[in-house]
């Protein structure tokens, strides 16, 4: 009854600081699946996906009031979908993949929307994790492995010298403690995304394993903001 109280406040237009407050509560609630029995609906779904900014296919993120509201939406769906297999069928009905890929576009060029990529990415690792339908969707659908190697590409600062070589900087400083998470998260998503691509077909597919190869060779010479954070990198 306290979940449904919970998303029936974040279904009304309520302040944002009142919004993160219900957020927050029903994240740490959602850590109990038996919580989450009545409330995984289609409409509990999409109360949060709404607070998430995955419902809005145009609008861009510009109001950073906002960005705790999404950050905290988004860390509840992670919770609810890992707990939830109710969660994640509805997610593949609701369409939840295509949405964060639409997202994580969005997070392009933008400030300060790192926990929002973050959890992005984190919740795209989960979804392509916990089902195989999801996974194929993002790979052969929504163009996956794209997607996950350009917001790897970004987070860990690449910059090209040729079309397949990463500059070789050895003075850099670390990755920050944002970064690397990032990196991290979509590192685990096109782990799960790319398990079943060891038949390459087409010259386009052959070309995005190239990049992402290089890629993964920059990664692997990138320190992060300890020794700890490097090794998870790694």
């Amino acid at each position: 009854k306290l979940c449904e109280g919970i998303l029936n406040i974040l279904e009304k237009d309520t302040k944002t600081s009142c919004q993160v407050a219900c957020l927050e509560a029903l994240r740490i609630l959602s850590r109990d699946k038996k919580v989450l029995v009545p409330v995984t609906t289609k409409r509990n779904m999409q109360i949060l996906m709404r607070l998430a900014k995955l419902d809005t296919v145009e609008d861009p993120l510009e109001r950073v009031s906002e960005f705790p509201v999404i950050v905290e939406a988004l860390k509840c769906l992670c919770n609810i979908i890992f707990n939830s297999a109710v969660a994640q069928k509805l997610s593949l009905e609701l369409n939840l993949a295509a949405m964060l890929c639409n997202l994580l576009e969005k997070c392009k060029d933008q400030q300060f929307v790192d926990d929002i990529k973050c959890f992005d990415l984190r919740l795209l690792f989960l979804l392509s994790l916990l089902h195989t339908d999801i996974r194929s969707q993002l790979r052969q659908e929504l163009q996956g492995v794209q997607v996950l190697t350009q917001a790897l590409e970004s987070s860990l600062r690449v910059r090209w010298t040729e079309e397949y070589k990463a500059a070789e900087d050895r003075d850099r400083p670390p990755l920050s403690l944002q970064d690397t998470d990032c990196a991290i998260e979509a590192l685990k998503a096109l782990f799960n995304v790319t398990l079943d691509s060891w038949n390459v077909h087409s010259k386009n597919e052959s070309h995005q394993f190239r990049y992402m190869a290089a890629i993964l060779r920059h990664c692997l010479l990138t320190t992060g903001p300890t020794e700890d954070k490097t090794e998870e990198l790694h």
